[in-house]
């Protein structure tokens, strides 16, 4: 029953679109988020982890997330700069067509 639900969700429409293979209710962890999180310690006398080495660790996860976050934002506006040079060509040549087709 688990295997079929967890493809049930995968197959969900996410909020961007078809293209987008994550759950809808799915929302990305963000550098904050990481930095953020606070651990309990544990008690006397039991077994955990050192909460300097877990700081130190969630700091670089943090730090690796904005690096990947500041990427996906740079591609997403390269993306974004190309597609609009694309549609600018394509109505140059367009009206050049059209203006050839209209001087024979």
């Amino acid at each position: 029953m688990h295997g079929f639900l967890r493809g049930v969700r995968r197959r969900q429409w996410s909020a961007n679109g078809p293209t987008c293979y994550r759950s809808a209710a799915y929302h990305s962890l963000r550098p904050r988020q990481v930095r953020e999180r606070r651990l309990r310690p544990t008690s006397l006398g039991r077994r955990g982890l050192d909460p300097q080495a877990m700081r130190y660790f969630l700091d670089q996860v943090a730090g690796d997330l904005a690096a990947v976050q500041g990427g996906l934002d740079r591609s997403r506006w390269e993306t974004d700069r190309i597609k609009s040079a694309l549609r600018r060509w394509q109505l140059e040549q367009a009206r050049a067509r059209n203006e050839r087709s209209y001087d024979r």
